[in-house]
C-alpha cells in the first residue's frame, strides 16, 4: 500500500527480490495541471507495468474492499506512504502484520512531515524506521532502522530522494529478518516522542526576527513544497536557496534588504544576515538572483515581509 514517488522504490525492490505481491492499494487518480486531466499515482504506474492488480478505494474503511483485501489472506501487508490511516480490521487481517517505512529514526518525528520538520529544526541527522503497526499514528513497535546524515545544504528534496532508496532496501531486510525470525520487535519510548505534523501552506511564511540560520533551516525544510515564501511590494516571493552569514545583530530593522549584486539579496534578521541566492516570484519560474534582478527593482532598504 503506497501512493507516491516516495513508495516507489519499496515495490520495486519487493518486486526485484522475487515476492509474491498480490495487490497494489493506493489512492484513487487525480486531476493535475492546467488540463487537469486524470493522473495514477507512481506506484499504480509501476504496478500496472508489472501486472500487478491494483485497487483504488475511495474509502479505506470500505466493506467490500475490506473483505477483498481478507480473500485475497496476505501474510505481511507494507505500507509505504499510503496517505491514510488504516482500520483495525485492515491492521488484523495479516498474520504476521502490517509493516510501514517510516522516514525518520522513531520515536522521533512521528507524522506525515518527517523529512520537512528535521530540516527545519536544524537536525544533522535521519534515518528510516520498519515497524510493525497498530491504530496510532507512527506508534508500533519498530523492526529495523537505518541511519542518515543531513548534509548542511540538502533540502527537503535532497533527503526525501536518499531515504526512499534507504527505505526500500530496509524494507527487504525486514522482510526477509521475518522469515527467517531474526528481527525482533522493540516497543518505542513514548517519553522520547516528537512529531512531525502535517505542512500547510502559511507554515512557509518566513517571520524575518527569527535568526538567519533559523530561517535558511526554514527555507530548506519548505523546497520544493510548499516552498518558503515572503513579500515584496505586495509580491509574494518564495525563497528556494539561501546562505546563512556569521550571526550577530543586523543594524537595520529585520526583513530591510541591505544589499543586492549578482551573488545574492542580503536581508537583515534578527540574529545574522540572510543571503538570498534563488527564488521565484508569483506567477513566474524559479529563477537564480542574477536573473531575477535583470526584470525587478529591487534595491537597498526596501523591506521584505
Amino acid at each position: 500500500m503506497g501512493t507516491p514517488d516516495f513508495a516507489v522504490p519499496s515495490l520495486r525492490a519487493l518486486i526485484t527480490s522475487g515476492e509474491d505481491i498480490i495487490a497494489v492499494v493506493t489512492q484513487p487518480d487525480k486531476p493535475k495541471g492546467r488540463g487537469k486531466h486524470l493522473t495514477p499515482p507512481p506506484v499504480k504506474e509501476l504496478a500496472l507495468k508489472h501486472n500487478i492488480p491494483v485497487l483504488q478505494p475511495e474509502k479505506i474503511r470500505d466493506a467490500v474492499f475490506i473483505n477483498t483485501i481478507r480473500r485475497f489472506s496476505p501474510d505481511i501487508i507494507v505500507v509505504v506512504a499510503y496517505g491514510k490511516i488504516l482500520p483495525k480490521d485492515i491492521l488484523d487481517i495479516p498474520p504476521k502484520g502490517c509493516i510501514n517505512v517510516h522516514a525518520s529514526l522513531l520515536p522521533n518525528y512521528r507524522g506525515a512531515a518527517p523529512i520537512n520538520r528535521a530540516i527545519i529544526n536544524g537536525e544533522r541527522e535521519t534515518g528510516v524506521t520498519t515497524m510493525l503497526m497498530d491504530e496510532g499514528m507512527d506508534t508500533g513497535n519498530m523492526l529495523l532502522s537505518e541511519r542518515m546524515e543531513i548534509k548542511d545544504n540538502d533540502t527537503a528534496s535532497d533527503v526525501h530522494d536518499r531515504l526512499k532508496d534507504t527505505g526500500a532496501g530496509l524494507l527487504v531486510k525486514t522482510i526477509n529478518g521475518i522469515k527467517a525470525g531474526a528481527v525482533a520487535p522493540l516497543p518505542q519510548d513514548n517519553s522520547q516522542a516528537s512529531y512531525a505534523p502535517v505542512l500547510k501552506k502559511e507554515d512557509g511564511r518566513i517571520d524575518w526576527t527569527m535568526g538567519a540560520a533559523e530561517i535558511r533551516n526554514l527555507i530548506r525544510g519548505m523546497n520544493p513544497w510548499p516552498g518558503a515564501y515572503t513579500r515584496w511590494e505586495g509580491m509574494q516571493i518564495k525563497v528556494f536557496r539561501a546562505k546563512a552569514l556569521p550571526e550577530g545583530k543586523a543594524a537595520e530593522q529585520a526583513g530591510t534588504i541591505l544589499n543586492v549584486s549578482a551573488d545574492g539579496i542580503c536581508v537583515a534578521t534578527g540574529r545574522g544576515v540572510l543571503v538570498i541566492t534563488e527564488l521565484q516570484p508569483e506567477n513566474r519560474d524559479r529563477m537564480i538572483v542574477s536573473e531575477f534582478i535583470k526584470g525587478y527593482r529591487i534595491g537597498k532598504g526596501q523591506i521584505l515581509d
